[in-house]
């Protein structure tokens, strides 16, 4: 990564610069900080003067980092975030952090709106100086380009270059609607599901192979035919309660449903892998305190619901 010389840039220069590049924007960020928006164009100027580069590339919706701007945010703002930190704990007194600034948080809508929202609103509570952004999306979001701190990730982890911490586990579970069910009839053994109409969750690396285990450890391998592909966890609850075929939910998207009756759960001797519920990260040596509450909270509260 190129190093920008940053000799001669004051805290309060690098600290509305990170602002801007979290915020997506001048005036954001000068909500985010609480300055008036010509103060902050003002700062983030005299930056890329002093640097001799620009740092963002601006469109009439939102600026955004340029490489030179990237290269800074990557060498200048984990040390800066640390630094408050360290100054937090020192109000505080006796080592205990006054958690301050915004907490960005990614995870997918249906865990979003299924698990986590509670948790997060419990921590809002327990922390009131502290700013939280919920940030909800199906897509696989790029942590480090987008600001966010810390993203809530459940299956199987494929990008090894992010630092993750394992949270819990979940089940699978294969369900169908009461609906569904009369008319197509309930499958009694894995093969028979070859003869359903699948729902295939297109974000999952195999979403047509499905392996099951069941009593004295037999195993199942099974291919499905699907005509109807979705990205969500929550289309395809919609696409399932509506009669469309069967499928799998992870357990905190198939609970509900199962214990209002909107939903039945197939074959439960049958057990399909259990995936993990993670926190990750950017890589980097420093992880801010913000980030390390949230975690420990999280990760409590997910042991004790299961």
């Amino acid at each position: 990564m190129k190093t920008i010389d940053t000799a001669g840039a004051d805290l309060n220069a690098l600290r509305v610069f990170a602002a801007v590049a979290d915020a997506g924007g001048i005036t954001a960020g000068a909500e985010l900080l609480g300055l008036s928006k010509a103060r902050v164009s003002i700062e983030v100027s005299r930056l890329e003067a002093l640097l001799g580069v620009s740092l963002f590339s601006r469109t009439t919706r939102r600026v955004a980092l340029t490489d030179a701007g990237q290269a800074l945010y990557g060498q200048a703002v984990p040390p800066l975030r640390d630094l408050q930190d360290a100054l937090a704990r020192a109000q505080a007194g006796q080592g205990a952090a006054v958690l301050t600034g915004t907490l960005r948080i990614s995870a997918t809508v249906d865990h979003a709106a299924q698990a986590l929202a509670p948790i997060v609103a419990a921590f809002a509570a327990q922390h009131p100086q502290l700013q939280i952004d919920l940030r909800s999306s199906d897509r696989v979001v790029d942590i480090v380009k987008e600001g966010i701190d810390v993203a809530i990730r459940m299956g199987w982890l494929r990008d090894s270059t992010l630092r993750a911490t394992r949270l819990g586990d979940f089940e699978q579970h294969l369900v169908a609607a009461p609906g569904y069910l009369r008319q197509h009839g309930t499958p009694k053994k894995p093969e028979d599901l070859a003869q359903h109409p699948w729902i295939a969750l297109s974000m999952l690396p195999t979403p047509l192979t499905w392996k099951f285990t069941g009593p004295r450890n037999q195993q199942r391998t099974v291919r499905m035919n699907s005509r109807l592909r979705c990205d969500s966890a929550a289309a395809a609850r919609a696409l399932l309660q509506a009669g469309a075929g069967v499928s799998v939910l992870d357990s905190y998207s198939a609970s509900r449903a199962v214990q209002d009756g909107a939903l039945v759960r197939l074959l439960p001797q049958w057990q399909l892998p259990r995936g993990g519920v993670h926190a990750v990260y950017a890589p980097g040596r420093h992880v801010q305190a913000k980030v390390r509450a949230f975690i420990d909270f999280y990760a409590e509260r997910l042991v004790s619901s299961a």
